[in-house]
């Protein structure tokens, strides 16, 4: 997938290739995914011809902060919420996200389990990872890639769906949003939201020394085959994070998928994330500290 167009097209995946278990306690109740698939599958994306009402967000500055007040209500378009890969339904939520207006860098990007990545300007949390695990040990240390394709998660075309507490959430390029806002290959993209730790979002372009160019990821797969054994086997397709490795300087941005820019929103410069086109599409770490109002509700 190298074209944002290429994002809208549905593609088939079988599944009887995932080889998911459901694992269930004495009394018969679902408790844990057990998946054992080890190879990426293209997406099966729901189609985004589904309307909600009620979207709210406000952005204020206050002080050294932002905050962005929402409801998590997608204003776009987005698919059938439930569906066979997602049993869940979009309902409002009450969010208050905040976060300093000047971010500082440190010297060691952070990567904190349970938090949000960040916050699109429409209100919709960014969330990359998953919960979904290999033979549903969480001590595997093999995490399936949401984008992978292994594991079918319901999303629909915005790279979207939905936490059992009813949150939408992004996984990848919030294309419905983007096309509101008038992103356009040939343009430095517009602010597409805030980190949480308070540095902007942008999602592929960028202007570099009067030119637009795509900001393109440092990540590739890694070569030969996974372990095998107690571990997955196979070859290092994408179905797993850990299938990729950071390689500096193998594309534009650093590990946290960002770079230091000028855009019209900062004309003087700033550190910001973009989305990428390939893994991790969106940003895996912080360069800032955190606030708590982006951790994660269970």
């Amino acid at each position: 997938m190298t074209k944002l167009t290429q994002f809208r097209t549905v593609a088939l995946v079988s599944a009887i290739s995932v080889g998911l278990v459901v694992q269930a306690d004495a009394q018969g109740r679902p408790h844990s995914r057990s998946h054992t698939a080890t190879e990426a599958q293209e997406l099966s994306l729901m189609t985004a011809n589904q309307t909600k009402s009620g979207a709210s967000v406000t952005i204020t500055e206050t002080g050294n902060q932002r905050i962005v007040t929402s409801n998590g209500i997608p204003d776009h378009a987005v698919g059938r919420f439930p569906n066979r890969g997602n049993p869940n339904r979009i309902k409002a939520q009450s969010y208050r996200f905040v976060m300093p207006l000047s971010p500082t860098a440190v010297k060691r990007p952070r990567i904190q389990r349970g938090m949000l990545f960040g916050v699109a300007v429409n209100g919709v949390p960014f969330d990359p990872g998953t919960a979904e695990v290999w033979k549903g040990n969480r001590r595997s240390g093999w995490n399936y890639e949401a984008l992978g394709g292994a594991v079918p998660l319901g999303l629909d075309e915005n790279f979207g769906h939905v936490q059992p507490n009813g949150a939408y959430h992004y996984h990848g390029l919030p294309v419905g949003l983007m096309q509101e806002l008038g992103w356009r290959r040939s343009a430095e993209s517009p602010l597409i939201g805030y980190a949480a730790d308070g540095f902007p979002i942008y999602a592929i372009t960028a202007a570099v020394n009067g030119k637009v160019v795509e900001m393109t990821s440092s990540y590739r797969l890694k070569s030969g085959n996974r372990p095998g054994g107690s571990q997955p086997s196979g070859d290092y397709d994408g179905t797993f994070v850990q299938d990729y490795e950071y390689v500096a300087g193998s594309g534009s941005l650093d590990e946290c998928n960002g770079a230091f820019v000028t855009t019209a929103d900062y004309p003087n410069g700033t550190y910001a994330y973009f989305l990428t086109n390939d893994y991790p599409v969106i940003p895996r770490c912080h360069k800032g500290g955190t606030d708590q109002s982006f951790r994660k509700r269970r």
